[in-house]
């Protein structure tokens, strides 16, 4: 292989082409169906899934025997799926899944001015808006990846491209596809997701573990109907002590440490050594890239504990609440509830089920002075831990990154949730995976100002065609 001639390839379907479809796709609000019900109806999924086709379909006509289709299941998200036939000699029937999705999550408050959710704006190679970093460049690079092998006929086995549309929702549509195209998925020895983080923008960086999530609404509930504060209040509870109160059960409010026992788990020794390696390469930027107000400022500086922190430890974000007027509009008055919205990351290794019934248990056991307690779960998801690398993948990774970036991979958790990686963990335990992404520093995903790195979209895309030809070359 021509690395060389590789990367430069890359690198022009990307500014000729792929920069303007996500660009494009950015304009679509295609909100994943927990922000958007009436998806359907609305129609923005299915203007993302045609926007990608159109440009997927010409551009697979240069490989060989590849097929697209748009699969439906009655009520459900659509997929896309391309099937590519193996280069490698007759009976070789290896098979290798690359994976993304096209919702995105909404549009959230604060952008810059000039920035918006829905306005695509390129400022420094960093291309603003909803979705393009998570996940809409993921169709665009495999493709680009695969193409870029075929230009210099490298073989490579079977591949898979499969796009989903409800990833930002928990991705409760996707194992009915899966179970529906088992035998168009095969049995892939290699899985390559493009919907993960990069600790910086110098190196590739490989998901070497995910958290799982309890997400769910916590309402407690006092009155009937609110009554004034100055005649109740010593008499009547505040919903939102009370509510203070019972998180208190599941955090420290001091230190933000979770408490609760059943949501712990040991962290392997391996990755806390990865954590330690981590955090060298990244320095002060493990928390640095966050962009803190005032004096706030992290629990501790020493980098490998905060990448753990952020990676294998439990931790409790509230991030909704109703029954809250504005403060403009908020009188004296005893509010008859509260509601939260609350969202549990859970060490890679606990069980998702276990912990909502621990976490719903502790929340609604022994109401503070009898108050209406309620805990309605909305997500439940398992986390995944990668199993040993391959000394193929291993070095592979290294060699890929050293010929994009100039720099070897690094190798960290992430703190967020892909639920099809533990689905596919569990169905296919001898698969090896490869899990890596564009969100760095500042990117933002699923808060304003997200953005897509484009250097590092296309040395990513160039390090998945270099793995997938190593793969095919690995005996």
């Amino acid at each position: 292989m021509n690395r060389a001639a590789l990367k430069k390839f890359v690198d022009g379907v990307w500014t000729r082409e792929i920069v303007d479809e996500i660009t494009e796709y950015i304009r679509i609000p295609a909100k994943s169906p927990d922000f958007d019900p009436k998806w359907q109806a609305n129609g923005h999924i299915d203007r993302a899934v045609e926007h990608m086709t159109r440009w997927a379909k010409e551009k697979i006509k240069a490989l060989p025997g590849a097929k697209m289709e748009v699969v439906r299941l009655k009520g459900r998200t659509p997929v896309i799926l391309i099937e590519v036939p193996s280069t490698l000699p007759k009976g070789n029937k290896d098979t290798v899944l690359l994976y993304g999705h096209l919702d995105k999550q909404p549009e959230m408050t604060g952008w810059a001015e000039g920035m918006g959710p829905w306005t695509p704006v390129m400022r420094d190679d960093k291309l603003y808006g909803r979705g393009g970093a998570d996940d809409g460049y993921a169709i665009y690079a495999s493709v680009t990846a695969l193409l870029a092998l075929q230009q210099q006929n490298i073989p490579r086995a079977r591949c898979v491209v499969l796009i989903e549309a409800c990833e930002e929702s928990g991705s409760y549509d996707l194992p009915f596809y899966i179970d529906h195209l088992e035998d168009r998925i095969g049995s892939p020895s290699l899985v390559i997701c493009l919907d993960s983080g990069c600790g910086n923008y110098d190196q590739m960086w490989l998901t070497t573990s995910l958290r799982g999530l309890v997400g769910g609404l916590l309402t407690v509930s006092v009155l009937e109907e609110g009554v004034h504060s100055g005649d109740a209040s010593g008499i009547v509870p505040d919903s939102f002590r009370i509510a203070r109160a019972l998180l208190s059960r599941i955090e420290s409010a001091e230190t933000g440490e979770v408490v609760l026992a059943d949501v712990q788990a040991e962290i392997p020794k391996d990755r806390i050594a990865q954590a330690k390696v981590a955090a060298e390469s990244l320095g002060e930027q493990v928390w640095r890239k966050f962009p803190f107000t005032g004096k706030t400022h992290p629990p501790t500086e020493q980098g490998a504990e905060l990448v753990l922190n952020r990676t294998w430890r439990p931790q409790l974000t509230v991030v909704g609440a109703d029954g809250l007027p504005a403060p403009a509009s908020a009188g004296n008055v005893l509010r008859p509830k509260t509601s939260l919205k609350l969202s549990l990351r859970l060490p890679p290794t606990v069980d998702a089920e276990a912990a909502t019934k621990a976490v719903k248990k502790v929340l609604t056991a022994k109401p503070i002075q009898g108050a209406k307690v309620k805990f309605e779960t909305e997500q439940a998801g398992a986390g995944w831990n990668a199993p040993p690398l391959s000394s193929w993948l291993e070095k592979s990774i290294h060699a890929a990154s050293k010929a994009t970036f100039g720099k070897p991979a690094a190798l960290m958790g992430e703190g967020g949730s892909i639920p099809f990686i533990g689905m596919l963990g569990k169905r296919f335990p001898e698969a090896q995976f490869l899990i890596t992404g564009v969100l760095g520093p500042h990117s933002n995903a699923h808060g304003p100002n997200e953005f897509l790195h484009i250097p590092t979209g296309k040395n990513v895309t160039a390090c998945a065609a270099m793995i997938l030809a190593d793969h095919g070359a690995r005996g």
